[in-house]
């Protein structure tokens, strides 16, 4: 292992990239008066370099004047439960064994009322299309970590409750989303912006796919058939949630907007992939939308956000989702940044309007609906 640099290394690390007016030597760290008007890509720099070197820096500004201060740190121990090889690689076996269960039993379950097809092939399809939301929500968040050289985990996987016989209604979803974890310091509010974004927009995009190949697959069910499966003791299960507007409109795009359907797998999967982008895309705790109302309001302003947030998920009967965000932003509120100085650029401003307006498309708004 190399030496750790000496403090003259970084007090000379500091003075090639910024024009230093002003220098202060504390017991735990050391604090210097940048005077450069064009501080922000200078700041990451020197934080990458440092990072490499176990060394932390953080922008203030104290009666106008911007400070940099830096400070030793600590490697963060790794969970022994949270291996970054192998934990990862299990969930994700797990989740396809759920999904695929899901999809199995949804199809057993609607060919009693019309054959869409074998359940094992469309628990592959249904695999693929859920899983490929999924997969491509958490890659358009690796590759802007890429991008923007932030170090991160390989997507966690959460195992929901699949669709088996016995449980009708705790039954929603065989997955719970993913996620992916920072191993490396978010340095400013632009980073944590474009990273926090690309996930959802780059799901969405596939779940509109999906819900397209959905609505154009669904089988248009006759009166008659309706009428001969209650007969024969057949129900239909209300869905306590609506469907999103997205949803809506891929099937009015086939003219089935104003026909009975049923959520065929690949259009439950859809479904599913909007409301995880609409749950991304709320304004709250470290959700991805949380992370983006931060970087627009700053972190006191994020808290009535996420209050704003979960009263809207108990409007729509999520409040199970909206207890778990209650409990987890008393623990860790928002993320933390080492330059919360530089601004957010005014296009990355405007993108939020356009992303307020796809989480309301993306919302389960309430409807009478059956599956």
């Amino acid at each position: 292992m190399e030496d750790d640099p000496s403090q003259d290394e970084i007090i000379h690390l500091v003075n090639s990239i910024f024009e230093v007016s002003d220098f202060i030597k504390t017991e735990f760290s050391l604090e210097f008066r940048i005077d450069d008007f064009e501080f922000s890509s200078k700041f990451e720099d020197l934080a990458r370099k440092l990072e490499d070197l176990r060394y932390g820096c953080k922008l203030e500004t104290v009666d106008g004047a911007k400070y940099v201060i830096i400070q030793k740190f600590s490697p963060r121990k790794q969970r022994k439960w949270m291996n970054p090889v192998w934990t990862p690689r299990i969930l994700f076996a797990i989740v396809i064994s759920f999904v695929m269960i899901d999809g199995y039993y949804r199809t057993v379950e609607i060919n009693v009322l019309v054959n869409i097809g074998d359940p094992f092939e469309m628990a592959i399809i249904y695999t693929l299309s859920l899983l490929g939301i999924l997969g491509v929500h958490e890659l358009g968040h690796l590759i802007a970590a890429r991008h923007h050289r932030l170090k991160t985990t390989w997507p966690y996987f959460i195992p929901g409750i699949p669709n088996i016989p016995g449980l009708p209604i705790l039954a929603m979803t065989p997955t719970f989303g993913a996620f992916i974890q920072s191993r490396g310091l978010t340095i400013n509010r632009k980073i944590l912006f474009d990273v926090a974004i690309a996930g959802p927009i780059a799901g969405l995009v596939i779940a509109i796919i999906v819900a397209l190949y959905g609505a154009y697959t669904m089988p248009v069910i006759d009166t008659q058939t309706i009428n001969q499966y209650v007969e024969d003791g057949g129900d239909f299960i209300g869905l306590p949630f609506g469907n999103p507007l997205l949803f809506k409109g891929a099937l009015a795009v086939f003219d089935k907007d104003d026909q009975f359907f049923v959520y065929t797998p690949v259009l439950w999967a859809s479904w599913i992939g909007f409301l995880i982008t609409f749950l991304n895309l709320l304004p709250a705790w470290q959700l991805d939308g949380g992370h983006m109302a931060r970087t627009l309001l700053g972190p006191k302003l994020q808290r009535y956000t996420t209050f704003g947030s979960m009263a809207v998920l108990i409007l729509l009967n999520f409040w199970p989702m909206a207890l778990l965000i209650l409990v987890m932003s008393s623990r860790n509120p928002s993320a933390t940044l080492l330059d919360d100085v530089s601004p957010l650029s005014r296009n990355r401003k405007f993108a939020y309007i356009g992303i307020i307006g796809l989480a309301i498309l993306c919302a389960p708004l309430p409807a009478n609906s059956f599956i």
